[in-house]
């Protein structure tokens, strides 16, 4: 039997119709956790999304995608991206995108957004498009700080570094201000534009929808922001008839397999694409991870995973994919100095930012060729702060004596029980503008800038995607698909002949699997003890940061 007749076997050749459902949930990145696992039973994967969907597009078996889109748990960024994946497809092929409703009067512009990623949208009679724009809150945690005997002292490079403003200003700053403003704003535009873009409709009239909103379903057919007003047996009946496809054809798009796509990887010396990820706080070790949900990427785990690129000849280039808010200093200079190597060996590397990659995530990004990033990604925040919350009015109030003993001159200088003696503020702005002329000098050189100029883009400032793209911070507006697109270019390896490989182990294995060496790409974080998860939950709730370079907040856009 030939391959081609044991592809045939294993795949089959009856049409299909895909389906995704947002609803069931979609997960953007490996499993880390047993929970996250047992959610891909039911659930799709980004990375199943991508290549299936792409193999799907070129498939004469597959007929078209029908996609329910509703508000989810998917940030911004991620839906950006989605969204891509859908359009891509939909240029070979035929789409339609149904909903209950696009919100129940709770934010439903996201999943609108991934709707109009399809050429044909329904929505439920009783529905409509809560597509209102986007809400940001600033959160300033001193009042409540002082009133439990708190005080936060912090340092800030600079202005815009606002995470020393959460635990220490009394007042929104101008620049804090702004700087959220603009965010809002580039957030909605891009929403707005890409609409507009997808429904051949003027932006004027998409902001109609969007400041007039929650839009009932006969309004928005005047708009043209939907196609049809039916439920959901109308919306596949019409489909289904129309491609010549039957109920018992459809097939969840990440369980559909193709035959390309399976003898793909049966082809023997394909050049390769290393894949290596970084998730979650920057910190030096390894890192933890949490039952809770928390997430930390150890700068000696992310740097074996780029040195076992180093050293495979089969990797051309290398996508370096990013999602952190930041953290320590000196483990985001570790980990570039592991991408300069690579690029020093003549392997180009390409960053690829998800929802977040500020402060230490666009420190470890900076250093690649290219850098990719949706447009709704927050980077940037090119700046650092430091500095301590006292707990001696707490003690005070509950009554506990404590008296410590230092032993060496600047034995008190991060400890919670003394406020900073002018010495000692000294000590550490001398620290932080050491950390900040480091990261901007370093900054300039690998964004080929002036240090004026990029200095001013600095200061602590977060950015948008799409505006640091307009500064120069990032090179190209995409996702996955586009940085692993520069990677093969930057190469010269042909995109049809290369296989995206992941570097090292970051799933739930990796836990249990043994390492043999520190130059071996195996092994990971391990679960943290009680003190780790109470560490855990104060990072949750904002009252913690992982070093210097951390971004202040999280920014969720549903």
């Amino acid at each position: 039997m030939s391959i081609k007749d044991v592809l045939g076997t294993i795949v089959g050749d009856k049409p299909v119709v895909l389906e995704l459902d947002v609803a069931r949930g979609v997960l953007v990145a490996k499993p880390t956790t047993p929970a996250q696992a047992l959610q891909l039973i039911n659930s799709a994967s980004m990375a199943a999304l991508r290549d299936h969907l792409a193999a799907a597009a070129e498939d004469p078996r597959v007929l078209g995608l029908v996609v329910h889109s509703v508000p989810s748990q998917l940030q911004l960024a991620h839906v950006e991206e989605l969204a891509g994946i859908v359009e891509a497809f939909d240029a070979k092929k035929p789409t339609m995108a149904w909903a209950e409703s696009f919100g129940e009067l709770v934010g439903g512009l996201a999943a609108y957004r991934l709707a109009t990623a399809t050429r044909d949208i329904w929505v439920q009679p009783t529905g409509m498009l809560s597509i209102g724009g986007v809400e940001l809150s600033i959160t300033l945690l001193k009042g409540m700080l002082t009133k439990v005997g708190l005080e936060p002292q912090f340092g800030q490079r600079h202005e815009y570094k606002t995470a020393a403003d959460t635990y220490a200003a009394d007042h929104v700053t101008d620049a804090n201000r702004e700087m959220m403003q603009r965010i809002g704003q580039s957030l909605v535009d891009a929403l707005v534009g890409d609409i507009a873009r997808r429904r051949g409709i003027p932006t004027e009239q998409v902001w109609q929808g969007v400041n007039s909103a929650p839009v009932a379903p006969e309004r928005a057919l005047e708009l043209g922001l939907i196609d049809h007003v039916g439920y959901r047996d109308e919306a596949y009946a019409a489909a289904l008839d129309a491609w010549g496809a039957r109920p018992e054809q459809l097939l969840f798009a990440h369980r559909y397999t193709s035959k390309a796509a399976l003898a793909k990887r049966l082809r023997p010396g394909q050049p390769k694409i290393g894949l290596v990820t970084l998730r979650g706080a920057i910190v030096t070790g390894r890192g933890q991870r949490s039952p809770l949900g928390g997430e930390q990427a150890g700068a000696d785990v992310v740097d074996e995973h780029l040195r076992a690129a180093l050293r495979d000849d089969d990797i051309k280039a290398v996508v370096f994919d990013v999602d952190s808010p930041g953290g320590s200093a000196v483990a985001s200079d570790f980990i570039h100095r592991s991408v300069s190597r690579l690029r020093e060996a003549g392997k180009p590397v390409v960053a690829r930012m998800g929802a977040v990659a500020a402060s230490g995530g666009y420190y470890v990004s900076m250093g690649a060729d290219e850098i990719v990033a949706h447009a709704a990604t927050l980077t940037g925040s090119i700046g650092v702060l430091g500095g301590k919350v006292v707990t001696q009015g707490l003690y005070d109030k509950l009554g506990l004596i404590r008296e410590t003993l230092p032993f060496g001159a600047g034995a008190s200088l991060m400890s919670d029980a003394s406020h900073f003696s002018d010495d000692e503020w000294e000590r550490l702005n001398t620290w932080l503008d050491r950390v900040y002329r480091d990261f901007t000098t370093l900054a300039a050189q690998d964004r080929g800038m002036d240090y004026e100029h990029l200095e001013q883009l600095a200061r602590g400032r977060v950015w948008t995607g799409s505006d640091a793209k307009e500064r120069g911070l990032v090179d190209h507006v995409g996702g996955r698909t586009l940085a692993v697109e520069r990677a093969c270019a930057l190469a010269d390896v042909d995109r049809k002949r290369a296989k995206v490989v992941h570097v090292g182990d970051s799933g739930i294995l990796a836990l249990i699997k043994p390492a043999t060496s520190s130059e071996a790409a195996a092994g990971t974080s391990g679960l943290p003890d009680a003190e780790g998860l109470l560490s855990d939950l104060a990072r949750r709730a904002g009252l913690r940061s992982d070093g210097v370079l951390s971004l202040p907040w999280q920014l969720r856009v549903r």
